[in-house]
């Protein structure tokens, strides 16, 4: 059971003229419980005349998957098998991140009738958006009070991440088709491939002359190189505590998905197999052995409901995670956020040797907020401001000099920035045959 807002009005009423009316002693108190006890007696007649929400059945429409920020179309419907006309509120129990309406929707359902109601969402997060239950409430025909009923129907849907970067993806495809052999490379390099016969024309590298096809055709006859296909691509994201840090619009572990992803397109069209690894002190999230058109769901399925926890990384451990996965010639790329020398003593001592099968690409995500304070000195609090930024921008360049001394490459960049150039560095790899 519950009352409604007109109750409030209905005693309201027939209180307030009785006290304006100066009625006091036994004759208004008696008419002020005559008149609550009418409204109890409307009440109750109101209960008894709604129809039961238990008499219903509900069901829901709801897709399995949706984007972050994209318009999800969910629907309940109601199919009233009693007798009596239902005149429903509904209320959907999606959490608040889910983007529901606020206002409750309402809904009357003739007896033997089926009415179905949208719930548009908009999810504001990424991972497992869910819904318990549906709760019903029928108003009776005075509107005073009615009958409520909670219905267990669940509702879940995976809400995957946004995968803006997917814009700079037509632009790498163009200059991956020129590396794989629409434009072929004309430098020979270690780690290609050799791909076709042409003439040679003024202008080609002489070193790519083939003497013997020259022989038979009575030409010069050039190779062509393309790169390496069948190459691995390992991605270790870190979701330690350093990844849950806000940058912009989002964390820093939602860049490192945006970056994976542009990655990963880009692999799977050059013909490599991507691997990944979202890890901090136990493996979160393992994507391996999914090539072709299944990559990139699968990469995104299993990282939609992975979040940053609050603790320190097992470097040594996510590492040694990552020799599972491949023991081939490959390019692992690590997607974390180590600027201070103190917290990236563990990573420093962990990051395996780079070699010339081998190479090792650190991406961090930087905030530009960071160097805007050291252009601030107007006050003495900018000024202090000021000397904090320089120092953590200092250490961050100190680590990445570490990297570079351990074999490894180290990118920094804003989470719009980031994604493009692990993209590009991806490519230069594969045009200087290292990849």
């Amino acid at each position: 059971m519950f009352v409604t807002g007109r109750l409030a009005i209905a005693l309201g009423v027939g209180v307030v003229p009785l006290v304006l009316a100066g009625l006091s002693g036994f004759s208004g108190y008696a008419a002020l419980g005559m008149w609550v006890l009418l409204c109890a007696v409307l009440v109750a007649l109101d209960v008894l005349l709604a129809a039961s929400p238990t008499d219903v059945v509900v069901t829901r429409r709801v897709p399995a998957r949706s984007r972050i920020g994209e318009p999800v179309p969910v629907s309940v419907a109601l199919q009233n098998v009693g007798a009596r006309t239902l005149h429903a509120v509904i209320r959907d129990a999606w959490q608040p991140t889910a983007g529901a309406p606020a206002e409750r929707q309402r809904l009357d359902v003739p007896a033997g009738e089926r009415r179905r109601v949208d719930i548009p969402l908009l999810p504001r997060r990424r991972g497992e958006l869910v819904s318990e239950f549906v709760m019903i409430r029928s108003r009776g025909p005075l509107g005073l009070a009615g009958r409520q009923a909670r219905h267990g129907v669940r509702g879940a849907i995976r809400v995957l991440p946004a995968f803006s970067s997917r814009k700079h993806l037509p632009s790498r495809l163009a200059r991956l088709r020129e590396l794989d052999g629409n434009t072929s490379i004309q430098v020979r390099g270690q780690g290609t491939e050799f791909d076709s016969l042409r003439e040679y024309v003024r202008g080609d590298d002489v070193r790519s002359i083939d003497w013997r096809a020259t022989a038979r055709a009575g030409t010069t006859m050039l190779r062509t190189w393309r790169p390496e296909r069948d190459r691995h691509v390992v991605i270790l994201i870190d979701t330690g505590r350093t990844a849950a840090a806000r940058v912009g619009d989002g964390t820093r572990v939602d860049a490192a998905l945006e970056a994976t992803l542009l990655l990963a397109a880009l692999a799977t069209r050059a013909g490599d197999h991507v691997h990944l690894l979202m890890y901090d002190r136990v493996v979160r999230a393992r994507v391996t052995g999914v090539d072709g058109a299944a990559l990139l769901p699968a990469l995104t399925d299993a990282m939609a409901p992975v979040h940053a926890r609050l603790v320190d990384t097992d470097w040594a451990g996510a590492f040694a995670a990552v020799r599972t996965l491949t023991t081939r010639p490959s390019l692992i790329v690590v997607l974390t956020a180590q600027d201070a020398a103190e917290s990236a003593r563990s990573f420093l001592g962990a990051i395996p040797d780079a070699s010339r099968a081998t190479s090792i690409l650190v991406g961090s995500v930087t905030d530009d907020g960071i160097a805007a304070l050291t252009r601030q000195r107007a006050s003495r609090e900018e000024i202090y401001l000021a000397a904090a930024a320089e120092r953590t921008m200092r250490d961050a360049e100190n680590v990445a000099d570490a990297i570079r001394r351990a074999g490894g490459e180290a990118l920094a960049a804003d989470p719009e920035a980031l994604p493009p150039r692990i993209a590009d560095r991806y490519l230069e790899l594969k045009a200087a045959g290292r990849l």
